[in-house]
């Protein structure tokens, strides 16, 4: 077993690189279907979801446009409760077909906080696809359209999603080690 070490915490494998490519590639599909003709705009949520966003768009067939917002929640392992947005987002949505992408969605904190501000813009169309989910976890109700994989509530790192910073550029994903 290939264990790594970041900071101060234990990672073991979880999902293989080639498992995340073939669940994106089958989500693609899906949305090659759902949006055919319809010229979507994603946007997707930094830092985290970069990686996944830019595996997913290299997918796409579709008439599609790209843009990135800036949305954080976390420090450590752990939630905050607080939901900062450090980038705002600067395309205009009023009447299009919008599909946000998460690299995770947990508690729900995030998405809950920020779907109002997305809705008041009044798109066509709102979708949520997101790289991982933890059901367990979730404390806000929130729709979660496309979903690669459900997950335990467990922490995870690598494929784009960090600890403290570090651990991104992993390129398969790790879930944190019971000592």
């Amino acid at each position: 077993m290939n264990v790594i070490k970041v900071h101060d915490k234990t990672f073991v494998p979880y999902i293989s690189e080639a498992t995340i490519l073939n669940k994106i590639k089958d989500l693609a599909a899906q949305l090659n279907k759902d949006y055919e003709g319809k010229q979507p705009i994603f946007i997707s949520i930094l830092n985290g979801s970069f990686i996944f966003s830019a595996d997913l768009f290299k997918e796409l067939t579709i008439e599609a446009e790209i843009c990135f917002i800036k949305l954080a929640s976390y420090k450590g392992t752990q939630s905050t409760g607080h939901v900062i947005t450090s980038i705002g987002l600067d395309a205009n949505i009023t009447g299009r077909h919008v599909i946000i992408l998460e690299d995770i969605i947990d508690t729900g904190r995030t998405m809950h906080n920020f779907l109002p501000q997305i809705t008041n813009q009044q798109p066509a169309s709102l979708k949520i696809a997101v790289l991982l989910h933890k059901p367990e976890a979730m404390e806000f109700p929130i729709n979660i359209d496309y979903c690669c994989f459900s997950i335990p509530n467990k922490f995870v790192l690598g494929y784009g999603l960090d600890y403290d910073g570090f651990g991104r550029n992993i390129r398969e994903i790790y879930q944190l080690h019971n000592d």
